[in-house]
């Protein structure tokens, strides 16, 4: 079993160029089984999730042409199976993504329950629901879904979601660019892995507008065509590495970056007492000899500050001046960094979603666990800043989501190295 050692070497400083984003490539690839044309994505990161994905759509039929350095060409001309495999699927809970386009390409699409990050409750009843708006037949067992359509396919209809989920949000608004008629999806996720789904699509023929809004228009087309399409930069790696600068009071320099998308975390940090400045060639964070403080926060769906950052925030926030509260409202389930923190020596106290988290804690080097992707993220930056040697285990959640996490940290200055137990 991989780990990783974590020291504190000082400040970091330098420069770091973020990757495509996870969260949007896995639905663009899943989108892909709409067309029978070829489709090339640009700035493909060489992730775990990625692979999964990848070997995904090759136990459909597709023909893949990926070799990590950041294009992947996909063609699905034939599909020769809607029986997603239950050893990827229950690996990465985006796999549940390919449902939607097979379902519409093909009026049928079967999957076991899918896997991922136990940070929480993350039903797909949501995806189901607009399924069966357009008219499939949704068969659910203990350990699998079954969706078939209607005689005369899938017909569009309005769809209102109970939360604004950027899965189902994703899944239905795939199904629904092949369907007859017209379909709305209110209350949708606003996310910008949301609008690069749709800008994707749009390329193929698709004919979706509102993306980005919580009311999406999706008027059915009859075929998709083969496109190319870069995929955007990841704000969740450029919001950790915002935090990197400034847990070990550095200065970065983050290029590839949306400032839009990661407007809340920049407004927590100069909160704090952080200097974030956009400049021509991106981002710069700069938190040298300056006394940071405390702040709160509280994760909310896109525009609001995003879940995704609140474990590595959390570890930042006791290195400042002052108490902060963390309220979690996304999952119910993702606190679990909190007892490797304490383990450290950070002394913080949950109640219900609420953590309670005291500043100038003096963190000291421990084995801790990567309890999840972004958990694992928070123990890095804990140990970057902490006395002693800190040792991160169950990285591979890490992997999931970072591309060449260990060389990045190392060439703006931090002390890490990858070993295997």
């Amino acid at each position: 079993m991989s780990k990783l050692i974590v020291q504190n070497n000082g400040p970091l400083c330098g420069e770091v160029i973020i990757s495509g984003a996870k969260n949007a490539v896995l639905p663009l690839m899943a989108a892909t089984l709409l067309s029978a044309e070829t489709c090339k994505i640009d700035d493909v990161p060489a992730l775990k999730d990625v692979t999964v994905m990848r070997d995904m759509l090759i136990s459909f039929g597709a023909k893949i042409e990926w070799n990590g350095n950041g294009e992947i060409v996909v063609n699905v001309e034939n599909i020769e199976t809607t029986n997603g495999d239950y050893e990827l699927v229950k690996k990465m809970r985006a796999s549940f993504l390919v449902m939607g386009p097979l379902l519409a390409r093909c009026g049928r699409a079967y999957m076991p329950l899918p896997g991922g990050c136990a940070i929480g409750k993350r039903p797909i009843d949501l995806h189901l629901k607009g399924f069966k708006a357009l008219g499939a037949e949704v068969t659910e067992g203990d350990f699998f879904v079954e969706a078939k359509a209607g005689p005369e396919g899938l017909i569009g209809d309005t769809i209102y979601l109970d939360f604004p989920s950027v899965g189902a949000t994703e899944n239905i608004m795939m199904a629904a660019v092949l369907a007859k008629g017209t379909t709305y999806i209110e209350n949708a996720a606003e996310e910008p892995e949301i609008v690069d789904l749709a800008n994707f699509l749009n390329k193929m023929g698709a004919r979706i507008k509102g993306a980005g809004t919580d009311t999406i228009k999706i008027e059915g087309v009859e075929k998709l065509k083969g496109v190319e399409h870069t995929v955007i930069p990841d704000r969740i790696e450029t919001g950790t590495f915002m935090l990197a600068a400034a847990i070990t009071r550095g200065e970065v320099l983050i290029k590839n970056i949306v400032p839009d998308h990661v407007k809340p975390i920049i407004a927590k940090l100069k909160e704090c007492g952080v200097d974030v400045e956009l400049v021509d060639e991106g981002l710069y964070v700069d938190a040298r000899d300056r006394e940071l403080t405390a702040t709160n926060i509280k994760t909310l769906p896109y525009p609001g500050f995003p879940t995704d950052i609140q474990s590595p925030f959390m570890a930042f926030l006791t290195t400042v001046k002052g108490n902060s509260e963390v309220r979690e409202t996304v999952f119910e389930n993702r606190f679990m960094h909190v007892n490797e923190l304490n383990r450290m020596g950070a002394n913080i106290k949950t109640k219900d979603r609420t953590a309670y988290v005291p500043g100038d804690s003096i963190l000291e080097g421990s084995e801790v666990v990567a309890t999840d992707l972004r958990a694992g993220a928070a123990m890095v930056l804990a140990g970057l800043h902490a006395e002693g040697i800190t040792e991160v285990t169950q990285i591979y959640h890490i992997e999931r989501g970072y591309e060449n996490f260990v060389d990045k940290f190392r060439k703006i200055g931090a002390t890490i190295i990858k070993v295997e137990d």
